[in-house]
């Protein structure tokens, strides 16, 4: 085998792996100003699929959404490209392991109750991360509106907690920090 081709085969075989999943609400889910990216000590040569170094690997947790609404959501993980949508039924989950990406400055995780919504303007929650050395930097916010107003939002752990009664952001920050092992679980309705 050419090693062009062994590298091409290497980097789909990357791209697969890293793919967000839907969860089905039987699967057992583990509960345990972003920094820029120039601080992090984690190297990724140019043309590398953004991935966390070997070290980090055997450590990362998850972002995760359950969508306990009566109403489908959509969700959309964006960085440097925006993967393909994944449709989320009611009492399902959505997870992805953390990942880097260097060139969009972290990872941002939209979601909308409308099925174009990213496309169309429509109101977002956005769970947003990035990873800088052992930590997850992570944070929660509207934007074009308030797609879950009148239904609670939770993103746990968070310490002052992420915790939107009636799913309208309070004003401040909500950025976070935690351990880059840990899940963060974002819970809608």
């Amino acid at each position: 085998m050419k090693l062009s081709s062994t590298i091409h085969l290497l980097c789909l075989t990357g791209f697969t792996l890293s793919q967000p999943t839907v969860l089905k609400k039987t699967d057992e889910i583990p509960y345990g100003s972003f920094p820029s990216p120039a601080s992090s000590s984690v190297n990724l040569s140019p043309t590398a699929t953004p991935t966390p170094s070997a070290s980090l690997d055997a450590r990362l947790g998850r972002a995760i959404i359950v969508n306990q609404c009566n109403l489908p959501v959509y969700i959309w993980s964006v960085g440097t490209v925006v993967r393909d949508p994944a449709t989320l039924l009611p009492g399902n989950r959505y997870g992805e392991t953390f990942r880097q990406d260097h060139k969009a400055g972290g990872i941002a995780i939209k979601i909308s109750t409308e099925e174009n919504g990213l496309y169309q303007s429509a109101p977002l929650t956005v769970f947003a991360y990035n990873i800088n050395d052992q930590n997850v930097w992570y944070d929660l916010s509207d934007v074009f509106g308030d797609p879950f107003k009148g239904y609670p939002v939770v993103l746990s752990p968070a310490e002052p907690a992420i915790d939107w009664a009636n799913g309208i952001p309070p004003s401040g920050s909500q950025v976070r920090v935690r351990d880059v092992s840990e899940d963060l679980v974002l819970t809608l309705c």
